[in-house]
């Protein structure tokens, strides 16, 4: 790495280092992108957080029982700033870790990250298999049925929405929002 603070290209190379599984590079791209819209919504540092979000699932393919541990681990490695590793391991607070989400990046990329998955399903089911036309009320809608997108932790979402004090309609939206911008690389543009 040539500095400390890594560039999005060097954190694109080092996912796909340790990452083959398609949905997995898209769940990264997807969450980037959500990142990305809240920070520059909030006015914050969109590298940064695009850079984190890219990055929080980097040992999931390869080391599913040790998330979270493994990447704080490959980052060190790395010589990734402190604040990037810790914000990192804070997505698996309650699940993996015991490093609860305490700035406002760590809380966002904790309530998103579930989020995404419950987005990218609920637009699939969709004539236009798209989040171009996707809005909060589909998604609140699919929510509600336990069975579809079960995989999806709604207790996690839910507490990422009171560490955050919004509504979940406003998450929902800005998720949402977020993913349009990436929705090409997410393979979400549809026919919308």
């Amino acid at each position: 790495m040539s500095s400390d603070i890594p560039t999005r290209e060097e954190a694109f190379s080092l996912l796909k280092e340790y990452n083959t599984t398609e949905s997995l590079i898209k769940h990264a791209l997807a969450v980037e992108g959500v990142m990305r819209y809240f920070a520059r919504k909030r006015g914050e540092d969109e590298e940064k957080w695009g850079i984190v979000g890219l990055i929080h699932d980097l040992d999931y393919e390869r080391f599913p029982e040790e998330h979270c541990r493994k990447t704080e681990q490959i980052l060190e490695k790395n010589s990734w700033p402190k604040e990037y590793i810790r914000a990192v391991v804070s997505h698996g607070w309650g699940i993996c870790t015991d490093v609860e989400p305490r700035t406002e990046l760590e809380k966002v990329l904790y309530a998103v990250d579930e989020l995404t998955g419950l987005v990218v399903t609920t637009a699939l089911v969709r004539p236009s298999k798209s989040v171009m036309d996707l809005k909060a009320k589909s998604v609140k809608k699919k929510w509600k049925d336990k069975r579809f997108a079960a995989g999806v932790d709604r207790s996690i979402i839910e507490k990422g929405v009171e560490m955050l004090g919004v509504e979940l309609t406003e998450l929902i939206t800005d998720t949402i929002m977020g993913m349009r911008d990436v929705a090409d690389e997410i393979g979400l543009k549809g026919d919308a």
